[in-house]
């Protein structure tokens, strides 16, 4: 089989991401692994979406250059929901979602520009490439467990993976930024 031989050859396909930490990363895994079993998740909101390069050291750069005075902000999740044209069940970003839209929209120029294939809508991915008929199921099950989800829906991005898929669609962190943390004053 090919993936288990060549399983870590890479491909001319990159994205940038920002990981969701547990208890709420694990939580979305799980759920992941249940609604497509056989999946192998890391539970992340794409900020860049997967694209070719002509240069990764010229992408790697533009990442560095843009977030070096960006602020970490806060992401809320929402609600379940499934994209029409694609069949994608995913969770809607509240809160943090124009900071998303702004990084995106500043960042897809130059070494990082890419014609994407659907315009960007932050989002969390929970299931995909499921037929038709399986999605209304599958969406049921996805929205049952987030009810169901007592911690925190928050989480803060405060930091960006540059990442890189395989033949075997195993994606591998090539570097990591870390966002400027705001202070918060204190109250008298």
């Amino acid at each position: 089989m090919e993936c288990e031989s060549n399983g870590n050859q890479r491909l001319n396909c990159y994205a940038l991401v920002t990981y969701i930490p547990d208890p709420l990363g694990k939580f979305l895994d799980d759920l992941r692994k249940e609604l497509v079993p056989g999946s192998n998740p890391h539970a992340h909101v794409t900020l860049m979406p997967p694209r070719p390069l002509q240069s990764e050291q010229l992408a790697w750069e533009q990442i560095v250059e843009y977030t070096a005075n960006l602020p970490a902000f806060d992401l809320q999740i929402g609600q379940i929901a499934v994209f029409p044209k694609t069949n994608v069940i995913y969770l809607e970003i509240g809160v943090g979602r124009d900071q998303l839209l702004e990084i995106h929209d500043g960042m897809n120029r130059e070494a990082l520009l890419f014609n994407e294939p659907f315009p960007y809508h932050p989002h969390i991915t929970l299931a995909q490439e499921l037929s038709a008929p399986e999605v209304p199921a599958a969406a049921e099950i996805a929205r049952q467990r987030w009810a169901e989800f007592r911690s925190d829906r928050w989480f803060a991005v405060d930091h960006l993976a540059f990442v890189q898929n395989s033949v075997c669609n195993i994606w591998t962190d090539l570097g990591t930024v870390q966002l400027v943390r705001q202070p918060v004053p204190v109250r008298r």
